[in-house]
């Protein structure tokens, strides 16, 4: 007998993931989105990991909730544009925020009032990435410990 399960299609994998990186990014827990909706949080998590099929009228209902327009969670979807629109480190903040980590570490960050201590953590990070600041964005260093730019700006 043939296995009727079928899996998540890549688009709804990519619309629950942006339900989920807008949910985080203005730290509204899976509990209030589902109460919002009138759903559990269960449900919630099946829609972010792309189990279950978001319909027209329910996405409509989460980008309200949300604050975001429907077309917000098919942006950077394969075949909607080969070019991404926005500059790289915006590219790279909406990336990082999608991370479940992300907020939980922007908070704590942000609770550090010591700019001695935040700029230890900047170091600290960049050294673990291998990472050399460069133009405000960070550049991977080379096999001799610098950037691949020459030229980039200090902060002293």
């Amino acid at each position: 007998m043939m296995d009727t399960k079928k899996s998540p299609s890549p688009i709804d994998r990519h619309i629950g993931a942006r339900i989920r990186a807008r949910r985080t990014l203005i730290g509204m827990s899976q509990e209030k989105l589902g109460e919002a909706l009138g759903l559990t949080f269960q449900q919630v998590q099946k829609y972010e990991k792309g189990t279950n099929r978001v319909g027209s009228g329910r996405l409509q209902e989460i980008g309200d909730i949300l604050g975001v327009q429907v077309t917000y969670f098919f942006e950077g979807q394969d075949g909607e544009r080969k070019t991404k629109e926005g500059s790289p480190i915006v590219q790279e903040i909406e990336e990082f925020l999608s991370q479940k980590d992300s907020i939980e570490l922007l908070s704590a960050f942000n609770a550090i009032s010591n700019a001695d201590m935040r700029r230890a953590l900047i170091n600290m990070a960049r050294a673990s990435a291998g990472l050399e600041k460069g133009d405000g964005i960070a550049a991977p260093l080379n096999g001799r410990g610098h950037s691949p730019r020459r030229a980039y700006a200090r902060n002293s």
